[in-house]
């Protein structure tokens, strides 16, 4: 289990800050546009101080992507869909588990909901439909529940990236630390190619480890990792760090 945080909000302006005549230049609309956004910063900050301070242990969350990474028309405006805040509310959160200390994302309660499963898988297909991406990699366990319908409705094939000694056919592997020992992922020699185009799906991204074994597993191959993603991100534990300037997009952030 591995993965993003940055909130944005949509600007409060105005319809009347937006008219323009019909005789100005394109480059005038655009300059009167931005002139019209600078002057409703104050009151944007001032919404997003009143956010901060309503949030509770899940945060919905604006969706990023760094902007000096390519293929960034994937994520050029953040926007909140209202999809998102039922999504959060759908995960329930078991504390003291699997041990004292530990705030357990339980992701079975959105399955269980059908319309915030389905928002879920919505979410990313309309994200990554275009985008040539030939390859949705998922990790074990919960990632091979979300990769599936993704790679379907994106016309891409899913490849499972498992434990040790779980894969029957030959198998190529990348080793990442834990914070006792170490461990591996794996996947079947031949599953993917040169030059393909891939996404990896986890459920969530805690230290980042797991997540960074996978695409360097991938890139060792050839492939073109293009991003990484989530449903929910630990913004505590700082695992986004440890991926660089790799992208990665998540729906909820959650408490660690």
């Amino acid at each position: 289990m591995e993965a993003a945080s940055n909130l944005s909000s949509s600007l409060p302006l105005s319809p009347s800050r937006y008219r323009t005549t019909a005789v100005l230049t394109r480059f005038q609309r655009i300059a009167s546009l931005s002139t019209a956004a600078a002057g409703a910063l104050p009151s944007c900050r001032t919404h997003l101080t009143r956010l901060h301070q309503r949030r509770s242990a899940i945060l919905p969350l604006r969706c990023n992507v760094r902007e000096s990474v390519p293929d960034q028309e994937m994520a050029s405006i953040d926007v909140e869909d209202p999809r998102i805040a039922k999504i959060a509310k759908a995960i329930r959160v078991i504390p003291d588990f699997p041990k004292p200390g530990i705030l357990f994302q339980d992701i079975t309660t959105l399955l269980l909901d059908t319309k915030a499963f389905r928002d879920t898988i919505d979410l990313f297909v309309e994200r990554y439909r275009g985008k040539d991406i030939t390859v949705v990699a998922g990790i074990e366990a919960r990632g091979f529940i979300f990769g599936p319908p993704i790679a379907l409705a994106i016309g891409a094939k899913f490849v499972p990236m498992r434990k040790p000694k779980k894969l029957p056919g030959e198998v190529i592997s990348e080793e990442y630390s834990l914070e006792y020992g170490t461990d591996k992922i794996e996947m079947h020699v031949g599953a993917v190619e040169a030059g393909e185009r891939a996404l990896v799906i986890d459920d969530l991204i805690a230290t980042g480890g797991t997540l960074c074994a996978a695409i360097r597993l991938l890139e060792r191959v050839g492939v073109d990792v293009v991003e990484c993603a989530c449903v929910i991100e630990l913004h505590g534990l700082k695992g986004r760090e440890r991926l660089g300037d790799k992208p990665l997009f998540v729906l909820v952030n959650a408490a660690a």
